[in-house]
């Protein structure tokens, strides 16, 4: 069979090649699946994915129904919904079509959606990559659109239900339907004297600006792929002008994709006040008026200009540009303001935006550890593109090279956009082998070409003793000389191979270490525990409210935790957190950062008495410097950070000169809230030993290098420090620090409003150590009154079996005690009645007087 003969079936061939690669973009992506499901549901992977399925439950009942407004979560002002409703009601309307109605079925059905989305992805490319290259182009997009891995592989994962692959779905399929109406528009140029000519135009503009509002129904951050266009527009239109080529057709298209998308944006509703882009604000029908206004300018003025230099357009359009902005700076400074501000938010960052993941810049060793090869055929795609472009006119690939522009600059600045730039890598990395294998083409084929048979008087000639040479046939044109083309192929081909193989190997390390990425087990504990065992808020929590008319009833109460854990305890517990994933409730001076790092209890529960907290929960990585509190740390004082609390230096493993670095816990971090909770489950506790550290700043080193660590008491230690610091060369410090979180180094004091009421059964210091739980969950109580001198004491009994005493200094002749010793409704316990330490003094205390703040006699 030779190439022609394949060629005829080149149809079911390319769709039998689609279905594979799909198929295997499915199953890569179903791989989780076998770890995360069971009969309770999905254990679903990170934050957000909880608040979806907590959208979709309420959508489901309410079908189609979405709230914008939602109270669960964020008490006591509940939570405007600032992204689109169109994800969640795709999986609602799912979950409807398949009649889940539990919620096991419900996460089930869920679940698929992501994967679904990822899958279609493998036709969508190969159509884009077709039409913005060839036939070998589109094929290598949907390929290597089924391995990419990074961001965009787990963001599709079966168990990560969140919207992000829905926005570069429906962004995909947006370009996809811009660049298939502006090779249209190439091929059938437009002329507004004939009507004919615009029908098919204007029916693929409207279909691509339904693919746009698709996009924006999910996000609004949609509205970058319209400054795409722009950009696009402006870049196109100085090259048209200065090639006097026809205008036409990008005014047909913007103006009717972009009234489409304002329309659509008006009927959709503006849910959001201002006009910031961001949100759903009427700034979005004004951003689109603009790219209307701003082509129909572009279009004007070069008619206008029509007939002079080509040089007089782009300056016009500088000095257009330069009044425009000082106009907007005077007449509508507001406008101006959001429209900076914008621009500032999108590319600049904030100390306290390092620490949330998404929002961090990538870094090259990141995308390196992602994409690896990847990364140089994304670039050889780019120098192609700009290398055809250049030589003729194709605004299709002129098109995708700004969108990867744009889309690479995003990046850059957060990683969170690194799941689009996997679109443009994929596109751009399969321009690279598109283009090469049609170099290669000729040589291929002059290769694989059966060489024809001799002609019947050649072989009569050699038997009368002709010369051999004459009968030879000639070699393709293509195949004499260095095969260049083909090298150059087989060089990318290579390093596809090698791009591939490693985005496979990530793939499956990243869809099997998913199988055990969900919900940690003692947060689940507790939370189910939370759901059964504390008072319910008084919020339906299927209901869609509005926020004008809504109000909390009485007995609504929040749940102050870390923002990393809101949807959990939404979700899971259907309780209301003070804070949550969106980042809300943790800055300022009453959010949950400053609450758990406070050392003033009075302080702190000025801020729980604000917000109307009644429970607080803590975990173990909230707890540790090198955790969660370094998040906390720095957004509440974003310049120190972690430094007041935590020390790291240089320890000496080796004579040759080999160390270790270690953090160390300061004396400023063990009277923090979190400390004081979850370390010492609010009692007052006193340090037997602490370590004394002699240390020196050494030239090059990257921190301070131990030099001497004794183990003393804390008093002697103390008495060491003053001697030593009063002495010491330039350079030389000592200090007292502790190794643990549970180990203190000053006396901490108690906290009179906080009972530990629940905790999870894991410990997690290992043989030997304290028995600290991973979640500890603890009421905040008005407490009871006793008089008295001195230290307060009784012995309690967790859910877990485990025994501390609690134990409090008396302050003003008065202690105020937390535990109930009768009627507790928890299974925390007291054993026997509060003490005096050094008396013969009890106390019985009741769970009335507790919660009522009775004064004891």
């Amino acid at each position: 069979m030779d190439l022609k003969d394949i060629s005829k079936y080149r149809v079911p061939l390319t769709v039998l090649f689609l279905l594979l690669c799909s198929l295997a973009a499915l199953w890569i992506r179903l791989i989780p699946a076998d770890g995360l499901v069971s009969a309770a549901g999905v254990d679903l992977l990170g934050n957000d994915p909880w608040y979806n399925l907590r959208q979709v439950e309420a959508t489901i009942q309410q079908f189609p129904a979405y709230g914008w407004y939602d109270p669960m979560t964020l008490f006591p002002r509940g939570s405007t919904i600032y992204w689109g409703s169109l994800f969640v009601q795709i999986i609602a309307f799912a979950g409807v079509l398949t009649g889940a109605a539990t919620r096991p079925e419900i996460m089930y059905v869920a679940c698929w959606i992501p994967p679904l989305m990822g899958t279609a992805m493998v036709p969508i490319l190969y159509w884009i990559g077709k039409k913005a290259g060839n036939t070998a182009t589109g094929l290598a997009a949907a390929a290597l659109a089924a391995i990419v891995s990074g961001q965009y592989l787990y963001r599709s994962l079966f168990g990560f239900v969140d919207h992000h692959i829905a926005e570069v779905l429906f962004s995909t399929l947006f370009c996809g339907a811009y660049i298939a109406t502006i090779v249209y528009c190439k091929d059938h140029p437009v002329d507004f004297t004939n009507r004919e000519s615009l029908f098919a135009p204007v029916g693929l503009a409207a279909v691509t600006g339904v693919a746009y509002l698709l996009g924006l129904f999910v996000m609004p951050t949609m509205i970058l792929f319209a400054l795409i266009v722009a950009v696009y527009t402006g870049i196109q239109f100085l090259w048209d002008v200065y090639h006097d080529r026809p205008l036409h057709d990008l005014l047909l298209i913007n103006v009717t994709v972009f009234a489409i998308a304002a329309v659509g944006m008006a009927l959709f509703g503006i849910r959001h006040a201002g006009i910031g882009l961001s949100l759903y604000s009427i700034g979005h029908i004004y951003a689109y008026g603009a790219v209307i206004g701003g082509t129909v300018l572009l279009y004007v003025l070069a008619g206008v200009m029509k007939g002079r230099p080509a040089w007089m357009y782009p300056l016009t359009l500088a000095g257009l540009a330069v009044v425009g902005a000082g106009f907007l700076m005077v007449a509508a400074p507001d406008a101006y303001s959001v429209l900076v501000g914008n621009f500032i938010s999108f590319f600049g960052e904030e100390s306290v935006t390092l620490t949330v993941q998404e929002a961090r810049p990538w870094s090259f060793d990141s995308a390196w550890l992602t994409f690896q090869w990847g990364l140089l055929l994304m670039a050889a795609g780019m120098a192609i593109l700009v290398w055809k472009n250049i030589r003729e006119d194709h605004p299709d690939q002129l098109f995708v090279l700004v969108w990867s522009l744009v889309i690479l600059i995003s990046t850059i600045r957060h990683v969170r956009y690194e799941y689009y730039l996997a679109v443009n890598l994929t596109l751009l990395s399969a321009i690279c082998i598109g283009f090469a294998a049609q170099m290669a083409w000729p040589d291929i084929a002059a290769r694989l070409a059966p060489s024809p048979a001799p002609a019947p008087e050649r072989r009569e000639s050699r038997k009368k003793g002709g010369s051999r040479s004459e009968g030879a046939p000639k070699k393709h044109a293509a195949a004499q000389g260095a095969p260049v083309g083909l090298l150059a192929f087989a060089g990318v081909l290579l390093v596809t191979i090698v791009f591939a193989a490693s985005s496979i190997s990530i793939d499956l390390a990243t869809a099997e270490g998913a199988k055990y990425s969900g919900i940690t087990p003692d947060w689940e504990e507790a939370l189910l525990w939370m759901a059964d065992n504390t008072p319910d808020t008084g919020v339906d929590y299927y209901a869609i409210y509005d926020r004008d008319t809504f109000a909390y009833p009485d007995g609504a109460y929040g749940v102050m935790s870390w923002w990393d854990y809101g949807h959990w305890i939404t979700f899971v517990a259907q309780r209301i957190p003070n804070a949550n994933p969106f980042q809300q409730g943790v800055a300022g001076p009453d959010g949950a950062a400053a609450f758990f790092v406070r050392d003033s209890e009075a302080r702190a529960s000025q801020t729980l008495d604000l917000l109307g907290t009644r429970y607080v929960v803590t975990d173990i990585e909230m707890d540790l410097i090198t955790s969660k509190f370094w998040a906390m740390a720095t957004w509440f004082d974003s310049t120190r950070g972690v430094s007041p609390y935590q020390l790291d230096l240089l320890n000496p493993i080796t004579a040759e000169g080999r160390y270790e670095l270690i953090s160390l816990y300061t004396a400023a971090y063990y009277p923090t809230m979190i400390s004081r909770l979850h370390n010492f489950d609010g009692s007052m506790v006193e340090p037997e030993e602490v370590y004394y550290i002699e240390y020196e700043q050494s030239a090059g080193a990257s921190a301070p290098i131990i030099r001497d660590v004794e183990i003393l008491a804390p008093d002697a230690a103390r008495d060491a420090v003053l001697a030593f610091n009063a002495g010491a060369s330039a350079g030389s410090h000592a200090g007292v620090y502790g190794p643990l979180p549970t180990t203190p180094v000053e006396t901490v004091p108690a906290l009179q409003h906080y009972r530990l009421v629940h905790e999870s059964p894991t410990n997690v210091m290992s043989d030997g150590g304290p028995d600290l739980k991973y979640v500890k969950v603890f009421e905040y109580v008005p407490g009871a009154t006793i008089a008295g001198e001195g230290i307060i004491e009784v012995d309690v009994v967790t859910d877990t079996g485990r025994s501390f005493t609690y134990r409090q200094q008396s302050i003003n002749g008065t202690f105020t005690v937390p535990y109930a010793t009768t009627g507790s409704p928890y299974g925390v316990i007291t054993t026997g009645p509060y003490r005096i330490s050094g008396t013969d003094r009890t106390f019985e205390v009741s769970e009335e007087a507790v919660m009522q703040g009775a004064r004891l006699s």
